[in-house]
């Protein structure tokens, strides 16, 4: 089971991560999201445990306990939306053109 993480406190490091999460079982990731611009956490991440009753139970057990002075948000992990992608030429942006001023 994939377990959405918030609430990680920035001087936390993916090992300390998973070793929170291996007292309820097996842990198989631990993934902190940086960012991508410096490199600093953003302060959430994912946990992947290998049975689901274990992840259930760490889920119930670590939501809202503290981990390094910060209270964790932790849930199940919803599947990824298809979000539009902003890349293309679907709004936004300089236009060029205009109006004539001639009197």
């Amino acid at each position: 089971m994939n377990i959405y993480v918030a609430n990680i406190p920035w001087k936390a490091t993916e090992d300390q991560l998973k070793a929170h999460f291996a007292a309820f079982g097996e842990v198989t990731s631990a993934k902190i999201i940086m960012d991508k611009v410096t490199q600093r956490s953003r302060g959430f991440g994912f946990v992947e445990m290998a049975d689901d009753g274990s992840a259930r139970q760490a889920i119930a057990s670590l939501n809202g306990a503290d981990f390094q002075g910060k209270n964790l948000v932790v849930n199940e992990a919803r599947p990824r939306e298809d979000r539009p992608s902003f890349r293309g030429n679907n709004g936004g942006g300089f236009r060029r053109g205009g109006f004539d001023r001639e009197g």
